[in-house]
């Protein structure tokens, strides 16, 4: 559950999953494309995607307020064989990582559902597998149902590879990658690999890349009080100005002022608080 009293910046990693606006409105940009989502609207990520965005209206008595319900996959993949869902042909259908939803009533009733069994904590291993379910349900029967089927089952050959270049990728940002090299490992030319890679994720591998290492390093500098030379190095820069110039592009602030800024803003909320 997320709920912030002013409009802030909202960067994280974003897992595949639901990101639901219950109150006040958020923006998430992965790569070039930037998806806009208020109350009753959610965002659907499918794929592990870096992202920057925005808490764009919250004020102290009307707080943003949202939601995250994370996506099983292997449950995706049960609803989809289990209610027969067929795939229209990959010329028909583009793959895309995200898109934005209007929730309808029955997705609202399952998360009430979800939050409510924080009440009773021992029931939540047994009950909410099947409110999870249901999610998937709801969410292959809407409107967005195509596209989260196209990613799940990968039925495309393309589609497949890509996914898996996404993982490999996600599972070794701090190494040195070559883009020829995962085009080789997917059996495609580079330029098709780039093409596709991009359709999926809104931005070319090298930046997915940079925006994971940028992301952990930001992790580790807030939450392991890392220093800004061994946070760089951590992520698989060699070069710590590389990285500042990197980070402050990205974040629109350097690493020590950022991570400041971040400290100083979680002060200020304790002291509204307390």
């Amino acid at each position: 559950m997320l709920r912030s009293d002013h409009p802030e910046p909202a960067q994280c990693p974003i897992m595949p999953a639901l990101y639901i606006t219950l109150q006040g409105a958020k923006s998430a940009t992965f790569g070039e494309k930037r998806y806009d989502f208020g109350a009753g609207q959610a965002l659907v990520v499918t794929v592990h995607l870096p992202s920057h965005g925005m808490i764009s209206i919250a004020s102290p008595t009307e707080p943003y307020l949202g939601l995250v319900m994370a996506l099983d996959r292997a449950i995706m993949q049960e609803t989809v064989e289990e209610t027969g869902m067929h795939l229209q042909a990959a010329s028909k259908t583009k793959a895309r990582g995200s898109f934005v939803l209007r929730l309808n009533r029955q997705l609202v009733d399952c998360a009430l559902r979800a939050v409510r069994l924080l009440e009773t904590p021992e029931a939540i291993s047994t009950l909410y597998p099947g409110i999870m379910r249901e999610v998937c349900y709801w969410l292959l029967m809407g409107p967005g149902g195509d596209q989260i089927n196209h990613i799940m089952m990968m039925a495309n050959g393309h589609d497949r590879r890509i996914i898996q270049a996404i993982h490999d990728l996600r599972d070794r940002f701090r190494e040195t990658i070559h883009v020829k090299d995962l085009a080789l490992a997917a059996h495609m030319s580079p330029a098709t690999f780039h093409r596709q890679f991009k359709s999926v994720t809104a931005m070319a591998p090298q930046q997915y890349q940079q925006q994971l290492r940028l992301h952990e390093a930001r992790r580790l500098m807030i939450f392991r009080n890392a220093t800004v030379e061994t946070a760089a190095s951590e992520v698989g820069y060699s070069s710590v100005s590389q990285f500042s110039r990197e980070y402050t592009r990205m974040f629109g602030r350097s690493p020590r002022r950022d991570v400041s800024t971040w400290r100083g803003s979680q002060a200020a909320a304790k002291d509204f608080t307390s």
